[in-house]
Formats: structure tokens, C-alpha cells, sequence
């Protein structure tokens, strides 16, 4: 076994392996960009090294500065985490020059797998089922129309190189298939400096299911069984579980030797995920599985693979990659129970699920369920990387009982300083048609109102509040009459107001005496946060300064939610907008984000270019609203 382990990582995942590798008694290195000095994962290492600048470029997709880290270490492997350098052929070849084991699979089956349009044409090849699609080098517009109009509406645009949803569009007719691949190009050149895409046939009610493979050097390779991940959303997973639900121990063993065959064709080695996509109108049917893409290196869903089978996946891709044969067979291998993950980002649902960018000035999260995370109270998420707080994980011998269980361990984060989707996690969990296992692909888009109802701001918020403020001036709980704030020395006891801005108008709330079971902080910009069954409330106390400064400002511009780049322009000065009509498109967090026109309009300046990189509540055009026709 290794004695040192460089994680070319962070965040979360770099946590995750050093937990493994330091119970294995392996030495452990981390390294960081600027915006990561501070990082719970340098923290936790035994050593660290900086890196480059906050931009992965400049730092954790740069190769040389990790490899040069990984040698004044003395590190005898590197784990590359997922994302970042995890699945690229030449790291893993820089590694091995080096004389440093890269704890993943060979270049070759990097390769190999790593370009959608070629691992689906090795499939093929191999007798594995795929889509019916397009994987031609013809990438000229013209030819992928023809070939999107003759595959039949909707089609699916992917990327060949990369993942996690980025460079994906769905696209429902043939009108709006050249601005749909011109974004799907864009964003996959951004992402993964490679622009050829492939088109494929969308399946009409998809369920996303991946089975979690295994080999080592001596010739044997496994499968773990599956996992359903069709709680998606922009084609991201959000919630991910083990085993799929309605799947039979006939398919599963089908599904499983496929899976094996899929990785033993590319001669695999390492951990490694092979995905499927199934058309389920009709239910879970061994001919309506597709092989859709081989992730070879290990997932972000791994933990619910390892609490149904009590198999560590980290320490197996350790063993593995230091020569060892695999430590259980196929029969040795069972499911006990059923285990669901949540995704715990920071975003706000309220704001199509925008990243949300701010400092941790609040962190609880539950005790009673596993929970992988890479941050603490005070961290900051900025927006250069992946906003993800903590992966939350629960098992229990049924899936109703895992998914009950989640739900209470979620209703017990408390979170403060930034928006974050955990409301809109246990909203999904205890939704009827999850609770019944009646999932795909579309659950999140057709429950969308259920799961992000309208924003208000409960009385009991209000009056925790309140409570709150009043006890910042350390009467509460005081038996002295004359320290009481509620007019006893005029003459006539009263209860003490406050007055709070909501939507605009001003409520004053009345402090009561009763018991407040909710938590209530004060946020460093003066607002008060109650935190209440997993829901974060902001409450802002009155200010007219505030409100005289918001009157005239808000609707006749629009501004960047968010650091990030201008990727793209859609209007100029003197045009005529409709509501929802895209004005401009920015980059952020390795995504895409449309701003759009809150109401019909006229443009009466833009103020930034194509190119520029903005900061947060940067002035992107104002409208001229006297102008509108």
C-alpha cells in the first residue's frame, strides 16, 4: 500500500479520500488555489501546497503545478477525485512518466470512453445497445440539423467529452435547434475546451440509471449493482438512490453483465460507472435499456453504493491501484437495505436555482446520517467552483424508510449567510410520486411548483424574529420591571413591536411571550435569519434609509446575479423586448445562465460587452420605460 497520497482535488470529495486513506494509515497531501488557502481540505491534510490562482485553469486543471506538488511530497499517488483531471488520458500518462501511480484506470480506457460518440460506436461494436443518434464527425450546422430532423423531435444535443449536464440541450423542434447547439457548443468549449457534440434521440420518459463497476489488474472485474439517478434538474442529479426502484433481480443481473461487458471491452481497470438511460412508460423493460456513457473514474453518488454493500469504493480504488486483486467476488456481493443521497447546494430555487455566493455564516448540519462535506461555519462559496455544501446520505432497510429518514435529517440543517435548495430536497423526498418510486428524468420540471412554491414569510418567522431582536438588548428573561422595553414607566404596560420590510411594505409585529422553537441569527448585513424545519427565512427589520435608496432602483435595469463572464449579448439599444425574451447570457460556476426581460420594454443602453468579466450586481442595460409601445 502507498505511505503518501497526493488528492489532486477539492472540496467535498479531497475530505472523502483523505478519511479513507488516513484510517489506512497513508500520509496524506492537499493542494489549493488562493481562493482555497483556507479550505477545510488543506486543513485536514498532513501537507499542502499552493497551486496557482483561483481559476481552475491556473490551478486544479493545471498539470504540471499539481505533478510538481506531488513530487517535493514524496507522494506515490495521486487521486484525482472526480471532475477536474480525473478523466484526463494525458494526467494519468504525466503521473506514470513521473513514477506516481494514478489511482484511476489506464489512459487508454480514458480514452476510449471519455468521447461519448466513440464509446457509444465501441459499445456498438461490443453488442451493448446504445441510443439511436448521430456520432458523426460532420459538426458543420447544416449536417447536424439533417441529422437532428431525420432522428425525429425532441432530440438531445451532448457534448462528447465531459459531463455533469454541461454542454446538454434538449430540444423540442426544429426552429429552435441552431440557437440550442450554438449554446451546447459554447458551454462545452468553455468546460471542457472541446465543442463536438452528438445528437441523440430524447427519450420521452427517461429514468437515468448507472451500475457501478469494478476491475483490477489481474483480469477480474464486478459490479456493484445500480443506481437510479433520475432526480434531475438541467441534467444534474440532485437526489440519487440504491438500488433503482421497480428494478427485478432479473434485470439487475442482465443490467449487471452488460455492464461488466461494457468495462471488460476497453480492458478496465479501477472504479468506473457505466450509465444507462430506459425508456419507462412502461415501466423498468430489459429491451428498453440504452447504453448512454462510461464515467471512468469514481461518482459523486458513490456513498450510496457503499451503505448497501459496506464496501469502502475508495479504499478498493486505493488497493487496486497499488497491484492488489479485488477484495470481494461478485457472489460475495449484496444488497442490504436501501440508501438515498441528497445534493445540499448552495442556490436558491427562488431564482431558477441560481448559485447562491456568500460567506457560511451559519452551519449545522445532522448527525444522525452519514454526511460528506468540504466546508465549515465561516467558509465562503465563491464562484469559481462547484457550489455544493455537503452530500447528505441515509439508509434503511426499505426505501420509504430512506427516504423518511433523509427528510428528517434535513429538516435539521441549519444554514445561514447564502440560499441553499435544502427545503426544495425535503419538498422532492416527501412528495407523493417519489415516495412511490414514480421518478424520471421530468419529476423536478413537472412538480416544479409543488417542490418551489411562492416565497413568503410566515407569521412565526416574523415573531422569532422579533423575539430574537428584542433579546439582543439582554432583557429577555429579566424580572426587572424597570429594565422591561414595553412602557411600563409611562404609565401602561405594553408588549414590545418591531417593524419589519416585507415585499415591500412595512408590518410591525407584536412580541409575544410564547416560546419560539425556531433559530434565529443575525446575518452581518443586519438581517435576521430564522432557520425553521430545514427552511432558511431572511427577515430584514425596517430601515427607510434602505427603502427610500430601493425605491427607484430596481425595475428599470438589469444586473448579474453573480459573479461571472458575458458570454453572449441577444439585444442593443433601441430594441423592443417581450417578457422572458433572453436579453444576455452569463458564465458562471461552469454553467450557462440566461437573464431575461422581466416585462415588455424597450433597451435603452447596454452596458457591457461580450468578453467582460462582471462582478456581482454589475449593470449588464437599463431599460426606457416611457419608451415601451
Amino acid at each position: 500500500m502507498f505511505r503518501t497520497l497526493l488528492i489532486a482535488n477539492r472540496g467535498e470529495i479531497a475530505c472523502r479520500i483523505m478519511r479513507t486513506a488516513q484510517r489506512l494509515g497513508i500520509a496524506t497531501v492537499a493542494v489549493y488555489s488562493d481562493a482555497d488557502a483556507d479550505a477545510t481540505h488543506v486543513a485536514m491534510a498532513d501537507k499542502a501546497f499552493r497551486i496557482g490562482p483561483p481559476s481552475p485553469r491556473e490551478s486544479y486543471l493545471n498539470m504540471d503545478a499539481i505533478l510538481r506538488a506531488a513530487t517535493a511530497s514524496g507522494a506515490e499517488a495521486v487521486h484525482p477525485g472526480y471532475g477536474f483531471l480525473s478523466e484526463n488520458a494525458e494526467f494519468a500518462e504525466a503521473c506514470a512518466a513521473a513514477g506516481i501511480a494514478f489511482v484511476g484506470p489506464p489512459a487508454a480506457a480514458i480514452r476510449a470512453m471519455g468521447l461519448k460518440d466513440r464509446a457509444k460506436a465501441l459499445m456498438a461494436k461490443a453488442g451493448v445497445p446504445i441510443v439511436p443518434g448521430y456520432l458523426g464527425d460532420d459538426q458543420s450546422p447544416e449536417q447536424l440539423r439533417k441529422e437532428a430532423d431525420k432522428i425525429g423531435y425532441p432530440v438531445l444535443i451532448k457534448a462528447v467529452a465531459g459531463g455533469g449536464g454541461k454542454g446538454m440541450r434538449r430540444v423540442e423542434s426544429a426552429p429552435k435547434f441552431a440557437a440550442a447547439l450554438e449554446g451546447a457548443k459554447r458551454e462545452a468549449k468553455s468546460a471542457f475546451g472541446e465543442d463536438k457534440v452528438l445528437i441523440e434521440k430524447y427519450v420521452t420518459r427517461p429514468r437515468h440509471i448507472e451500475v457501478q463497476v469494478f476491475a483490477d489488474a489481474h483480469g477480474n472485474a464486478i459490479h456493484l449493482f445500480e443506481r437510479d439517478c433520475s432526480l434531475q434538474r438541467r441534467h444534474q442529479k440532485v437526489i440519487e438512490e440504491a438500488p433503482a426502484p421497480g428494478m427485478s433481480a432479473a434485470m439487475r443481473k442482465s443490467i449487471g453483465a452488460t455492464a461488466v461487458k461494457a468495462a471488460k471491452a476497453v480492458n478496465y481497470v479501477g472504479a468506473g460507472t457505466i450509465e444507462f438511460i430506459t425508456d419507462a412508460s412502461d415501466g423498468l423493460r430489459p429491451d428498453r435499456i440504452w447504453f448512454m456513457e462510461m464515467n471512468t473514474r469514481l461518482q459523486v453518488e458513490h456513498p450510496v453504493t457503499e451503505s448497501i454493500t459496506g464496501a469502502d469504493l475508495v479504499e478498493w480504488q486505493l488497493r487496486v491501484a497499488a497491484g492488489e486483486a479485488l477484495p470481494l467476488k461478485q457472489n460475495e456481493l449484496h444488497i442490504n437495505g436501501h440508501a438515498i443521497e441528497a445534493r445540499l447546494y448552495a442556490e436558491d430555487p427562488q431564482k431558477g436555482f441560481l448559485p447562491s455566493i456568500g460567506r457560511l455564516e451559519w452551519l449545522r448540519l445532522p448527525e444522525s446520517v452519514r454526511v460528506d462535506t468540504g466546508v465549515r461555519e465561516g467558509d465562503a462559496v465563491t464562484p469559481f467552483y462547484d457550489p455544493m455544501i455537503a452530500k447528505v446520505i441515509a439508509r434503511d432497510a426499505t426505501r420509504e424508510g430512506a427516504a423518511a429518514k433523509l427528510a428528517a435529517a434535513l429538516a435539521q440543517v441549519e444554514i445561514a449567510g447564502l440560499q441553499t435548495n435544502n427545503a426544495f430536497l425535503i419538498r422532492a423526498l416527501t412528495h407523493p410520486e417519489f415516495v412511490r418510486g414514480d421518478v424520471d428524468t421530468g419529476f423536478i420540471d413537472r412538480h416544479l411548483s409543488d417542490l418551489v412554491p411562492a416565497a413568503t414569510t410566515p407569521a412565526r418567522s416574523l415573531q422569532a424574529a422579533a423575539q430574537f431582536i428584542v433579546s439582543e438588548h439582554g432583557n429577555a428573561g429579566s424580572s426587572d420591571p424597570w429594565s422591561a422595553r414595553d412602557g411600563f414607566r409611562l404609565g401602561a404596560r405594553t408588549r414590545p413591536a418591531i417593524e419589519f420590510a416585507v415585499d415591500g411594505e412595512r408590518i410591525l409585529v407584536e412580541v409575544t411571550d410564547s416560546a419560539s422553537p425556531e433559530r434565529a441569527v443575525r446575518l452581518e448585513s443586519g438581517a435576521i435569519a430564522v432557520m425553521d424545519h430545514g427552511e432558511t427565512i431572511v427577515v430584514h427589520p425596517y430601515d427607510p434609509f434602505a427603502a427610500a435608496d430601493a425605491l427607484g432602483a430596481a425595475t428599470d435595469r438589469i444586473v448579474t446575479p453573480m459573479p461571472g463572464k458575458i458570454v453572449q449579448l441577444l439585444v442593443k439599444a433601441g430594441d423592443i423586448v417581450k417578457r422572458g425574451q433572453p436579453l444576455a447570457v452569463l458564465e458562471a460556476m461552469k454553467m450557462e445562465h440566461t437573464l431575461s426581460a422581466p416585462a415588455d420594454d424597450v433597451i435603452e443602453s447596454v452596458n457591457v460587452s461580450a468578453g467582460d468579466q462582471v462582478s456581482e450586481g454589475t449593470i449588464v442595460l437599463r431599460f426606457a420605460r416611457d419608451k415601451a409601445a
